[in-house]
């Protein structure tokens, strides 16, 4: 049974049938083509027998692995290696699909290779996943025919490998190598100059316009004979909280990836950069309930904390309890902290419900609310409307977009920090508002 299953019929082997059944048909007119059709047809079933030989006389035949990482990066391209080897005395084709996961939903992944005597060869190719959880690749099917192209023997190796999808780790060493290269510019992120708001001295130095006149040494002034400045640290280790609505207003999906995701993503990235500059980091997540909590930590090995818990968050829909998250707030989180809120808002109404706990919140606490523009709204309105439908669709576009724009002036009125941001956008926005926030001192 396993020799039957693994037998395959070549597709020229048809085209040999359909060249031999045309014969016998012209025979009926031209009787010589008769019996040399029946020589060809006996010559076929030898090479038949042959091409069997050829095929299963040497056991080991093709040799196959496949390379996983240990973990996949949500929302990037991944690479994933395949090596083989040809053990046959002649050329091969190959045939080689490889079973992905379920979720990518692709059922015409398959590459063809040629391979000499005791070759070895190697691709790679890449897999973009847009959700978390676990992904199980299957087989890896070869499909070795000889160079007479009449069968094709089916190998088959490393069935049901399973790896995780985690939170964009690419995109959290993308910003982390960028911050030590000193080359944060190149990706949008703004370079900004960051003075020390504490009393930790550092040093002293010559007085420059824009230095703070409160900090001049006197005593230095006189023995230099020209203005000296104090120039203190700047103050790390200050709590910040990444806090992630996992409400139905997160569900949309935007590139086939949802807003939360976007905000996970984000969430993983800004905690490696805030770690990496000294501060603690910490991350909630709630909707109708509080679900994650995780205080706020001045550990490298933090990061990891977080890692597991972003890669465990699901999401329901239900309407996000902000009164909860207040109450929450108020009673786990008592020192002053920078709270940035990954949430959304598609109507002005919907976040003038909320903003007497916003306000509360704000009270206490740098509170810095994150949400997104429509980008597919936005798409919308940039094209020309060319009858009374098209007319109304985009009105009511641009309206939409409109209350977007007013939600963060009202915001700002009462003293919240916002960002309003495209998905793509989400991760540089969010670590340069990090870096204003830090720069004027505002924590």
């Amino acid at each position: 049974m396993q020799f039957l299953k693994s037998l395959y019929i070549h597709h020229t082997f048809f085209s040999y049938i359909a060249i031999l059944a045309a014969s016998f048909i012209l025979s009926y007119w031209i009787p010589l083509l008769y019996p040399i059709t029946w020589l060809l047809t006996l010559l076929l079933l030898g090479l038949f027998l042959f091409d069997i030989y050829l095929l299963y006389g040497n056991n080991k035949g093709i040799t196959a692995k496949r390379k996983l990482p240990q973990k996949l990066s949500n929302s990037d391209f991944n690479p994933i290696s395949l090596s083989f080897q040809s053990f046959y005395p002649f050329k091969v084709s190959l045939l080689i699909i490889d079973e992905l996961p379920i979720q990518f939903q692709k059922r015409d992944f398959e590459y063809q290779y040629s391979l000499t005597k005791g070759e070895q060869q190697q691709f790679e190719y890449t897999v973009r996943p847009v959700e978390r959880g676990e992904y199980v690749f299957g087989n890896i099917n070869m499909y070795a025919s000889s160079p007479l192209k009449i069968i094709k023997r089916r190998f088959v190796f490393q069935k049901d490998q399973m790896v995780p999808v985690y939170p964009s780790i690419i995109q959290m060493q993308k910003y982390d190598f960028l911050a030590i290269s000193n080359k944060i510019t190149q990706v949008g992120l703004k370079k900004i100059r960051r003075i020390g708001n504490t009393q930790e001295f550092e040093q002293i130095k010559e007085y420059v316009a824009g230095d703070d006149f409160r900090t001049i040494n006197w005593k230095a002034t006189a023995k230099s004979n020209q203005l000296m400045v104090n120039q203190y640290q700047d103050e790390k280790s200050q709590p910040i909280y990444s806090i992630i609505d996992t409400g139905r207003v997160m569900k949309m999906p935007f590139n086939n990836l949802k807003l939360l995701d976007y905000a996970i993503n984000a969430t993983l990235a800004f905690s490696n950069v805030a770690l990496k500059r000294g501060d603690k980091t910490g991350m909630v997540t709630f909707s109708k309930n509080i679900e994650t909590h995780v205080g706020a930590l001045q550990k490298i090995t933090h990061l990891n904390t977080i890692l597991e818990k972003l890669y465990a968050i699901n999401t329901a829909f239900t309407d996000s309890d902000f009164g909860m998250l207040y109450a929450h707030l108020k009673r786990k989180v008592n020192h002053r902290s920078l709270l940035l809120l990954y949430t959304n808002f598609e109507h002005i109404s919907a976040m003038r419900r909320q903003l007497p706990y916003l306000l509360a919140i704000a009270k206490k606490h740098v509170l810095v609310v994150i949400f997104f523009e429509n980008t597919e709204l936005e798409e919308l309105i940039a094209t020309d409307a060319e009858d009374l439908q098209s007319i109304y669709h985009k009105t009511i576009a641009e309206k939409f977009a409109l209350e977007k724009r007013l939600m963060q002036k009202e915001l700002q009125q009462y003293g919240i920090q916002t960002i309003l941001t495209k998905p793509e956008h989400l991760t540089i926005n969010t670590i340069n508002k990090y870096l204003e926030i830090k720069a004027r001192g505002l924590l």
